[in-house]
């Protein structure tokens, strides 16, 4: 059977342009929780004019199926447990998603500084095990570096690496001269 060719949005009826809109929504929303923003974004692609998109994500708004602070609940808490992200690096994904700077902050807010400091803990005991025979300098800056990808300040990420390589049983002044807190 054979498929009937792609019509642009503009040249579909106005009946027709928002109801395939719809269905592009609904279809990335059944994925999963989606931003204002990333749907905004995901009509436009497809070529659909601002009108329809506005009146529809108004629409799915008032519905409750697009949250954007739910959503930057729920990416936080996702990220942070599965990733091990920071909040520096939560609040950056969410503004790339669309999500407005206050929302982000409150939301990245819920990580608090000992769940972020446990994390960093546990990412850096994951990651001793793989480094091999590697001299403690080298170590040391690769742990840093990929707290550093994960969001974690430096202060932060010295103390813990610190730590955690004595209790792994590195002894060495390195640990102590390398950097200043």
């Amino acid at each position: 059977m054979a498929r009937a060719p792609k019509v642009p949005p503009a040249e579909l009826p106005p009946e027709e342009r928002y109801k395939k809109a719809k269905e592009i929504c609904y279809d990335l929303l059944a994925v999963r929780a989606r931003t204002q923003e990333e749907l905004r974004q995901a009509l436009r692609r497809k070529g659909f004019d601002e009108e329809t998109s506005e009146t529809l994500l108004g629409k799915l708004d008032r519905a409750g199926l697009v949250n954007d602070a739910e959503f930057a609940e729920l990416w936080v808490k996702s990220r942070h447990e599965t990733q091990g992200l920071s909040r520096t690096a939560l609040m950056a994904e969410l503004r790339r998603k669309g999500v407005d700077d206050e929302v982000a902050a409150q939301a990245a807010g819920e990580v608090d500084r000992e769940s972020e400091e446990q994390m960093a803990r546990e990412l850096v005991r994951k990651r001793l095990g793989s480094l091999g025979n590697v001299d403690e300098q080298t170590a040391l800056r690769r742990l840093l570096g990929f707290l550093a990808r994960k969001g974690y300040p430096q202060g932060l990420a010295y103390t813990v690496i610190k730590e955690e390589l004595r209790e792994y049983g590195a002894e060495s002044t390195l640990l102590d001269d390398a950097f200043i807190d």
